[in-house]
């Protein structure tokens, strides 16, 4: 029996249905609905043409069409991919876990290598289907929200908006997800805060209406992307065991939303930035912190303290400078390089603070100060955006976040933080937490430290913060004709002024609102409090508080109902004012110190750094014991940094930046060296149009034996707008410790050719006397370009207290002491009051003939009336044993017992460079004469001017020299020859000569070999940089003889001389594999 529905054989299959007939009407509609978008699209063309427009106009709305299309693609792909992504996130995780289960280490012993690490964020899939499942219902309710409570408040609220409705309502099947839950438990036992990360990307649908003035809009799809904070508290034994429920976002939400209708218009560029702003501050002012939406849960709670607590602490943030931002401003369309001109936009919740920009700078200077109040720790986080200043877009350089909580661990972060998003760039901000004290006992002081603060903002360093909670008034006067006012608040502190909401209709509002200001000085300032009509024009009252009443209240907090003046007789108003004084604790240092000290005489940031917890308490508070300590007891690792010499000899080969005519006639560069070590920055003179220069500079700088530590070495060209980039490297510091002595050339990174010489040396420091003295007689002997004289020995200094000190205006000073080394100073921090401070501070310093420097410490009350001083000549150091100095001394121009107690650790910087010799024919007399040379001599250098070396090669016969570099390249299989330039050429005329360089590589019957570099007029010292090559064999080349002439290019006729000097090199003598660059001698012709 055939299966149902079969067809029959023989049967006729069955036609397929034809398309449905539009009817003649629907086709009419559709006719007519094109030939009008036709129109609409033709009118605007028309119309400029009628009434004589520019056909700018028709351009311009052109692009603004056309902007307005391509935000609105931007915008559909943007919620179409991220509905896409919420839909298959299981399949995307699983796919990507997968992919990187290859690059998975095996799995650790627990025991031995506990290296898994289990997340504190947890997955709610749970509550993500019960969302899912209940999403119609919610639905519903809000269609019913919107239709029946909604829609009429608004078409009540204006006589324009009668005929509106809701035509649509559907918040369609994407349901809002909870992609992770972070419980904290662990601050308060009466609470549970839980960070909900709340994801939605939804096809919603909502159509309004206005029939009366033709006007459609409506929402087709919203995505949503934030943070929601809920707190739970206070904990309760009774049932719902949960007093209330506070909810927030930490930080504004990412919202895009996806406009239909009439709103339409809000896609345009630049309106849609606009719009969407709009809504985020709309959602900011209710939701965001530290605004807060509080649901009681229990009846007599007092919701105020929840929606209004005290802030946690206060963070002061110090924008300092930032270094390597991208260049935005290019020129030629991006074929040069140009500057920045940098600002930065910092956000820590709804605070949002702009710095100054600055013009053309890549690395910018700001050095300002801005104050932020903390409301929740964990949780809030700094924001650092970098942008370019422009006429019209402003071009993103990087931003950086940094969690609030970390600050308020580490009481001060100060370092360098790494731009995000983009190629390069970091951003140096000094971060301090500052607490919050319910008393003023040291409000004198803050105030007094805030004065030695300097920024280029205007506002100063705030001593105190003011909350106010403004809860309610009572019994206000009524307007004219006894109707009841709209009471609104205006709080006054100086010149910032901040208004409440409106109540309105009532002489009895109920505000709960919370303001918090920065104050200067409490006992200067006063609170304004303006009671007003919401038409402003009306004043129902007014309160003046000053706030050294506050300061006199227990906790520095006043709580109750204070009568209005000018107003009626029982017209009152209750507000809660709480004052807390901003506290940095002195013992706050840096944990991160930054890298990038602006001197290169001490590592150890300012103040040194501390031995042992002082037991006597903050800044050396308490009387000293009777028996005071005979020696210092600095920190083991005290005087265990070492000094690294970088002896900058010269370059090859680099890259010729500065082209001609498009790059059509090569130029050369004007190359200058970058060296960073420890975040110090050392820079070498700028050689001028030389691809090989020879700088032969020597930097010094004291390291920590810290693992990891890099020394990064950059090449520039000198440019007068943006210098251009010649290659990079970097250098292991562990390595160079291990070797101690390296002597060789590195190849520039990132860059096509290039290479540099550079001797380093980890010096060995000694303790021996009788060595100084060589040393000096050796340094003696060198010189730099940079006029650096090398350092003999390296002093560290260990200031731990001192007793006895004077007062000032019958008071105990606030001490700080001045260590100073030719002209090299460091400072200690400042001590609390004290006769006997103490800093526990370690510095050290480069010295060039400890016999002859002095040290001298100078002590001052707040680094201005004297306290005394120290002059303490090192030649006293060397007579100690071990050259170590470790006592009490006598300050002068101070008290009789006023002393310090200080170590000055000499050791001497012992170099390879310098061995003794002594005279054999003087081996065993007594006054031998001891000659120091050095270890090593590069033969490519020009010693002959260096004193005590003498050069073999001069001699009489002698016409000057020739520079060449001579190699073999595997790669290209090639013989090279580069010649680059003569010196101390023999004169051919009394104009000098015309010199030029010729050759040839014999044996070479045919002459094919024969080159010839380009002529210098009126130059004995020519530079050439000509670069030769020849397709030989390594084999053949060894082979090969160089018969080299310099010569003069005379005329036909002329009697000058032509040949100016010979060079006869074997290339078998050289090792061509490795090159070799090096003078040779010319010599002179002969009979």
């Amino acid at each position: 029996m055939p299966a149902a529905g079969a067809a029959e054989p023989g049967a006729v299959a069955a036609a397929p249905a034809p398309p449905a007939q539009q009817l003649p009407s629907e086709r009419a509609v559709s006719v007519l609905w094109s030939f009008g978008k036709c129109l609409a699209a033709l009118l605007p063309v028309y119309l400029a043409g009628y009434y004589g427009f520019s056909i700018s106009l028709v351009l311009f709305g052109l692009m603004v069409y056309m902007g307005w299309k391509h935000s609105r693609l931007e915008k559909m792909t943007r919620l179409k991919s991220a509905m896409y992504l919420l839909d298959h996130e299981r399949e995307f995780t699983t796919e990507k876990a997968f992919r990187a289960k290859r690059d998975l280490p095996p799995w650790p012993d627990p025991h031995t290598c506990p290296l898994v690490n289990f997340p504190d964020v947890e997955k709610v899939e749970w509550v993500n289907k019960i969302l899912q499942q209940a999403w119609p219902f919610v639905g519903q309710y809000l269609e019913k929200l919107l239709v029946e409570t909604i829609a009429p408040a608004i078409r009540a609220s204006s006589l324009h908006l009668q005929t509106l409705s809701f035509t649509k309502v559907n918040i369609g099947e994407k349901a809002l997800k909870v992609a992770g839950v972070k419980a904290h438990t662990e601050h308060d036992k009466r609470q549970v805060i839980l960070d909900l990360d709340l994801r939605y990307a939804g096809d919603v649908e909502v159509n309004v209406e206005i029939k009366k003035y033709f006007c459609k809009a409506g929402v087709k799809g919203i995505q949503l992307h934030g943070k929601l904070r809920v707190i739970l508290e206070p904990l309760i034994g009774d049932v719902p065991l949960v007093g209330a429920v506070t909810m927030f976002f930490i930080s504004r939400p990412k919202l895009d939303i996806n406009w239909t209708g009439l709103t339409n218009l809000l896609d345009i560029p630049g309106l849609n930035a606009m719009s969407d702003t709009m809504i985020m501050d709309a959602i900011a002012s209710h939701l965001v912190l530290p605004n807060r939406l509080t649901v009681p849960l229990v009846a007599d709670l007092h919701v105020a303290q929840l929606r209004s607590p005290l802030p946690r602490g206060v963070v002061r943030i110090h924008l300092l400078e930032a270094e390597n931002l991208t260049a935005k401003d290019t020129v030629i369309k991006g074929i040069i390089d140009g500057k920045s001109d940098p600002y930065a936009i910092l956000r820590v919740g709804t605070q949002i603070f702009t710095s100054h920009h600055v013009d053309s700078n890549l690395n910018p200077q700001w050095r300002e100060m801005y104050e932020v109040i903390v409301h929740e720790v964990p949780g809030q986080e700094l924001e650092v955006e970098v942008f370019d200043k422009d006429p019209d877009q402003d071009d993103f350089l990087g931003r950086v976040k940094v969690e609030l909580d970390i600050v308020k661990k580490a009481r001060v972060v100060d370092d360098w933080f790494n731009l995000k998003d983009v190629p390069s760039g970091s951003v140096h901000l000094r971060l301090e937490w500052l607490s919050l004290l319910t008393s003023a006992d040291r409000l004198s002081e803050v105030i007094q430290k805030n004065q030695n603060l300097s920024s280029k903002t205007a506002d100063p360093p705030s001593a105190a913060i003011l909350a106010i909670y403004l809860d309610q008034a009572h019994e206000l006067p009524m307007r004219k004709g006894n109707k009841d006012p709209s009471p609104i608040v205006q709080i006054s502190i100086q010149d910032t002024t901040k208004e409440s909401k409106t109540c309105y209709g009532t002489n009895s509002p109920v505000w709960e609102d919370a303001f918090t200001f920065f104050i200067q000085d409490p006992r200067k300032q006063d609170i304004d409090f303006q009671v007003k009509d919401d038409d402003r024009s009306l004043s129902l009252g007014s309160l003046t508080v000053p706030l050294t009443r506050i300061l006199a209240t227990p906790e520095l907090t006043m709580d109750q109902w204070f009568s209005l003046e000018n107003s009626g007789s029982a017209s009152r108003i209750y507000i809660k004012i709480v004052l807390r004084v901003m506290w940095l604790n002195d013992d706050a240092t840096p944990t991160t110190p930054s890298p990038r000290p602006s001197s290169s005489g001490s590592g150890m940031g300012q103040g040194g750094i501390t031995s042992e917890l002082n037991p006597m308490g903050p800044g050396g508070l308490a009387k000293p014991p009777s028996t005071r300590p005979q020696h210092t007891t600095p920190d083991p690792e005290f005087a265990t940094e070492g000094v690294l010499r970088i002896h900058l000899v010269e370059a090859q080969n680099l890259i010729a930046k500065d082209n001609f005519m498009g790059g059509m006639v090569k130029g050369k560069s004007d190359p200058y060296v970058k060296i960073r070590a420890a975040g110090i920055t050392f820079r070498s003179h700028t050689i001028k149009e030389n691809l090989n220069p020879i700088w032969n500079e020597l930097f010094e700088v004291i390291l920590t034996q810290l693992p990891g530590q890099e020394i990064q070495f950059e090449l520039f060209d000198k440019d007068i707008d943006q210098d251009d980039f010649l290659g990079r490297f970097k250098l292991n510091l562990r390595d160079i410790i291990s070797a101690q002595f390296i002597d060789t050339w590195y190849i520039l990174n990132d860059v096509k050719s290039g290479r540099v010489h550079l001797m380093l040396e980890w010096l060995p420091r000694v303790s021996d006397l009788p060595r100084l003295e060589q040393i000096l007689q050796y340094q003696s002997q060198q010189s730099y370009q940079n006029k650096v004289v090398p350092s003999a020995a390296v002093l560290f200094v260990y200031v731990e207290r001192a007793h006895g000190l004077p007062l000032k205006s019958g008071k105990e000073p606030k001490a700080g002491a001045e260590i100073i080394l030719k002209g090299v100073s460091h400072k200690t921090k400042i001590c609390e009051r004290s006769t006997s401070p103490r800093w526990d501070a370690a510095f050290h310093f480069l010295v060039r003939d400890p016999r002859d420097e002095t040290l001298t410490v100078k002590l001052s009350h707040s680094w201005g009336l004297n306290l005394g001083s120290l002059t303490l000549p090192l030649r006293e150091v060397l007579v100690e044993p071990g050259l170590v100095l470790d006592r009490w001394l006598s300050l002068d121009g101070a008290l009789p017992e006023s002393q310090i107690l200080l170590k000055a650790t000499l050791k001497i910087l012992d170099t390879q460079l310098a061995v003794c010799r002594t005279d054999p024919g003087d081996a065993g007399n007594d006054g031998s004469k001891v000659e120091i040379i050095p270890k090593w001599v590069p033969s490519h250098l020009d010693l002959r001017h260096r004193g005590g070396f003498t050069m073999a090669s001069e001699n009489a016969n002698s016409a000057g020299q020739v520079k060449l570099t001579i190699g073999y390249s595997t790669e290209e299989s090639r013989l090279l020859i580069t010649v680059h330039s003569c010196r101390a050429l023999a004169a051919c005329s009394k104009d000098g000569a015309d010199p030029y360089v010729s050759f040839i590589l014999l044996p070479d019957k045919k002459a094919t070999t024969k080159r010839r570099t380009a002529t210098k007029k009126r130059d004995l010292n020519p530079e050439f940089n000509e670069r030769f090559d020849f397709e030989f064999s390594l084999e053949e080349s060894i082979q090969r003889r160089l018969d080299l002439s310099v010569k003069n290019s005379v005329s036909f006729m002329s009697r000058e001389r032509e040949l100016i000097g010979k060079l006869l090199l074997d290339l078998d003598t050289i090792d061509l594999k490795t090159g070799v660059t090096q003078w040779y001698d010319l010599v002179a012709e002969t009979n």
